[in-house]
């Protein structure tokens, strides 16, 4: 119960849809960003360490299963936050042509 609180206080900073995205997935896009450690939201370096940091979690190589999901956690939201972006730019556009 605290940390869901603790993640809607974080929600409440940011824009609708991305708070929204981040109570369902249950982290903030802050800290999918540390997780990754990526400062931009670039898909092919969010790809590359997201590939990477899965692979060094495996349990099969001795990696921490918990580790690897808090991994495929964070790509699930920067992943989201990539679709909200390409959303708003589409619609800005439809805006500007009218």
């Amino acid at each position: 119960a605290a940390s869901r609180a603790a993640a809607d206080a974080r929600g409440r900073s940011e824009r609708p849809q991305s708070a929204a995205a981040s109570r369902i997935i249950g982290i903030s896009l802050q800290e999918a960003q540390q997780i990754l450690n990526v400062s931009n939201l670039n898909r092919e370096e969010i790809q590359k360490n997201y590939d990477h940091l899965f692979k060094v979690n495996d349990k099969s190589v001795g990696g921490s299963f918990y580790l690897q999901s808090k991994v495929v956690r964070a790509k699930e939201r920067l992943d989201e936050e990539l679709r909200i972006q390409a959303k708003d730019e589409k619609e800005k556009g439809w805006k500007a042509e009218t």
